[in-house]
């Protein structure tokens, strides 16, 4: 805690921490009122955890492993489950900021001890859990930089790692503008394993020492997503209420302005194909209601999910499915015979392209792939994704795709192939925190 104190850019971070926190206060009383779990979910962020979770992990040792929400969940699934069978006696838990993450983390991790909820980055609570787990070491899957969460995991001599990092242009920018306080949070860090050559130099650049900066690969190739057996399809399919060999149009991570395109390209290739269908997985699953009504907009049918499963009244008859569900796309990816991945047509950077590609899809994505620069440039090289600049472009595409059957097949093999060959990145992963481990076996 001293060395807190030595360092005005950590008293100015918590200052505005706090000013940033009390701006919310109002918001976070309703929600205390009004949303279900959230009382628990702050309970645990500022260090109180449930009595069984800390029984079970209090003191042990463990080895913790942080990944914010959905998509570093996902790169998480391959780690810890391989983690698990490295290290079968160990300790395991896994923090989470979002309520969507600790959701999805009860769904696809099946290897962690304990999942709780990071806690605020404020130094008292921040050594008041870190006491309470006092791990062995610290995994930080992507890149989640907590000031004073490092430099008092630092203070206690508990290592950190970073598996899987990545950093976005947008955000490589943004820390550059402050390179004078980030290169002393990363000096914190044993280790960055980084899942492509630009992550590592933008890593480089915003103050991470080079000598410990290496190229690992991404472990959301490492996904099991793309292993759905037919019986899991056509399970997947009966409860979306679609017959077998229906042309489907899937969406996935959508965003406002995204939903109409779809909804145009749709119509195009209901024209060619009267019994296709449509899934839409928008990003923020609050919007569903809206997509449903935009929908009737443009003459297409929409019901959701969520009604469905809940045994809620739908319509007879319907062109699709809005999925605002938690966890449930990177499956329902394998009933696709198209996939569009969205953030890519609205300006945020594109999604995880991945998770299709595992099942072998053709896809097609806006221009804006800027966060997922090497990804989309590696499977389109090789033909298993297309780039479109703008709507039209967009709509000629897929309909292009699917009157083309030479075409998508093609798309296809290529996706499998790249996925295939850049797999094994989870294992150079673990074989570093082993080294880690090893190193501070003698000093625990």
């Amino acid at each position: 805690m001293k060395n807190l104190k030595s360092h005005p850019m950590y008293w100015l971070y918590n200052i505005l921490l706090l000013i940033y926190w009390a701006t919310l206060i109002p918001m976070l009383i309703y929600r205390l009122i009004h949303e279900e779990g959230f009382y628990q979910r702050i309970k645990q962020s500022i260090g109180f955890l449930p009595d069984e979770l800390k029984e079970k992990i209090s003191n042990r040792h463990a080895i913790w492993v942080h990944a914010a929400s959905v998509g570093e969940i996902v790169a998480a699934s391959p780690i810890v489950r391989e983690m698990r069978k490295k290290h079968p006696d160990e300790v395991i838990i896994v923090s989470v900021v979002t309520a969507t993450g600790f959701r999805m983390a009860h769904q696809i991790i099946k290897g962690a001890d304990g999942i709780l909820y990071f806690p605020l980055d404020l130094p008292y609570l921040t050594n008041r859990i870190l006491t309470i787990v006092n791990p062995q070491a610290i995994v930080l899957v992507e890149t989640e930089i907590w000031p004073n969460f490092l430099r008092i995991a630092a203070d206690k001599k508990i290592p950190v790692m970073m598996m899987n990092g990545r950093i976005s242009q947008r955000s490589a920018v943004r820390y550059r503008l402050i390179t004078f306080f980030t290169r002393r949070v990363l000096s914190t860090i044993r280790m960055f394993c980084m899942q492509s050559y630009i992550d590592a130099q933008y890593i480089i650049d915003i103050g991470a020492d080079p000598n410990k900066v290496i190229v690992t690969g991404n472990t959301k190739y490492d996904q099991t997503y793309g292993i759905v057996t037919e019986e899991e399809k056509k399970r997947f399919l009966h409860e979306l209420g679609f017959s077998e060999g229906s042309p489907i149009m899937i969406a996935g991570s959508t965003h406002r302005g995204e939903n109409s395109p779809v909804y145009k390209a749709f119509v195009k290739i209901r024209d060619h194909f009267p019994d296709a269908k449509l899934i839409i997985a928008p990003r923020y699953i609050y919007q569903a209601d809206l997509i449903v009504d935009e929908g009737i907009k443009h003459g297409v049918t929409m019901v959701k999910r969520s009604d469905m499963m809940a045994g809620k009244a739908v319509r007879s008859a319907y062109d699709g499915v809005v999925l605002d569900t938690i966890g449930e796309l990177g499956r329902v990816y394998s009933l696709g015979d198209l996939i569009f991945v969205g953030g890519s047509l609205a300006h945020i950077g594109g999604h995880n392209i991945l998770e299709p590609a595992a099942h072998g899809k053709p896809i097609v994505v806006g221009p804006n792939m800027f966060n997922f620069v090497e990804i989309f440039e590696l499977l389109s090289r090789h033909g298993a994704c297309v780039m479109v600049n703008n709507e039209e472009e967009f709509v000629d595409t897929c309909l292009d795709i699917l009157v083309n059957p030479d075409r998508a097949e093609a798309m296809k093999r290529n996706c499998i192939a790249v996925v295939r060959e850049n797999q094994g990145a989870t294992r150079k992963n673990l074989d570093k925190l082993q080294e880690m481990l090893e190193s501070i076996q003698t000093g625990r």
